[in-house]
């Protein structure tokens, strides 16, 4: 088993991993990556006429290439790819087990006491008690999409918190590739049958980012047609995920967060946890190059563990109109309770932005541009995991 680019030689458990959780055909990881408007726009292979690559240049890129392992799809296009963050065992992190560096202690799950459940639900109720005094009095803003950073800040963040850290024990690594301010495009693996993840990265950026952003999350048709779940969604920052939004939100400078895997991601079966599905499109990169703002590649462990997928119950999720019927070793059998998720213990990395404001202009239309940079993304993504899932401790201790 080859090693994995950027991080060194692979040890006998990273290899083990990858060959549990590895699709065929895996591609490396790529390597280091510039770009910057300062360096001027560069146009795609694709997209240049009348150049050709001098012997001297040709031979230079066969000898990097031998010595350094880069992405197939990507080598050679005359920009080096952006590099995966490097999770490596010479950091600080308490025990090793993950070889990120990470942001406080672990911590167990006080919901397994009376005494954390007492905290949660009085912490909870406190803070709703507070928001209809405030909102009596009409002081409060809500922006063309709807989200209501009052609502937010006083019943949404306070409830889910609780689960962020008293569940799920969410740790976070890479917060400082987050922009300080500006629009940046967040794009993370899918999983869990319900998309919990999504509430959980909005959770870890408003906690952990230096200025307290707020995540702009661009959810699925669905979230928006069905009753109760539609007027949530808006009120903490959700709207749907189409060009046209993803556009807007980019323009004003939000972080927003995609997850372009859709309901093949959180639709799959367990045993195809942590392999990643198709990426569509790449709608998404199309939409970063028209506002020139970068990718952060985010990949999330502990998703594919809450509602561990068994089987999918097609023939019922046509007739109930779902895109799947998931079968789990709680649901249905146990009913409401099958609905609980199973306590997994979390973590979310923030990979090394991607650039891509010294593409040219017309990139944007090239499928081939589109096509080359969706794919880095994905692999991006995809070896993190391989990585973080090769020092990962207990699945539910951590």
């Amino acid at each position: 088993m080859s090693s994995l680019a950027g991080g060194g030689a692979t040890d006998a458990r990273t290899a083990k991993v990858i060959q549990l959780y590895a699709t065929p055909g895996g591609a490396e990881a790529s390597g280091g990556r510039r770009s910057s408007r300062e360096q001027g726009r560069r146009r795609h292979p694709s997209q240049q006429t009348g150049v050709a690559p001098s012997k001297s240049a040709a031979a230079q890129r066969n000898s990097v290439s031998k010595a350094q392992s880069g992405h197939p799809n990507t080598d050679g296009f005359g920009r080096p790819p952006a590099a995966v963050t490097p999770i490596s065992d010479d950091v600080r992190l308490p025990a090793e087990t993950l070889g990120v560096e990470h942001l406080g202690p672990n911590r167990s799950s006080p919901l397994f006491s009376l005494s954390g459940i007492r905290g949660a639900v009085a912490d909870s109720l406190t803070a709703t008690a507070g928001f209809i005094r405030e909102r009596m009095t009409g002081e409060y803003e809500v922006d063309e999409f709807g989200f209501d950073p009052h609502f937010t800040e006083s019943v949404w963040l306070p409830a889910v918190r609780q689960v962020y850290e008293k569940w799920f024990r969410v740790e976070v690594t890479g917060i400082e590739n987050l922009p300080l301010e500006g629009g940046a495009l967040l794009v993370a693996n899918h999983a869990g049958t319900i998309p919990v993840d999504a509430i959980m990265t909005s959770v870890a950026v408003r906690d952990n980012h230096p200025t307290n952003r707020y995540l702009r999350v661009l959810a699925a048709d669905m979230v928006f047609d069905t009753p109760g779940v539609s007027e949530v969604a808006r009120r903490f920052g959700a709207t749907l995920a189409c060009t046209n939004d993803a556009d807007r939100l980019l323009r004003a400078g939000e972080l927003t967060a995609v997850w372009p895997e859709g309901y093949k991601g959180i639709g799959k079966l367990y045993k195809d946890r942590y392999k990643l599905q198709r990426f569509g499109r790449g709608g998404f990169v199309t939409t970063a190059l028209r506002n020139a703002a970068p990718i952060i590649p985010v990949s999330i462990v502990g998703s594919e563990e809450i509602y561990p997928m068994l089987a999918d119950l097609k023939p019922l999720a046509k007739i109930l109109g779902l895109p799947y019927f998931p079968v789990t070793p709680l649901f249905p059998w146990l009913g409401p309770l099958g609905v609980v998720p199973l306590p997994s213990k979390w973590h979310i990395h923030f990979g090394r932005p991607i650039e891509t404001g010294s593409y040219d202009e017309a990139s944007a239309d090239d499928p081939m541009v589109v096509f080359d940079l969706t794919d880095h993304v994905r692999e991006e993504i995809q070896q993190t995991l391989f990585r973080m899932l090769s020092r990962r401790g207990s699945v539910y201790f951590g």
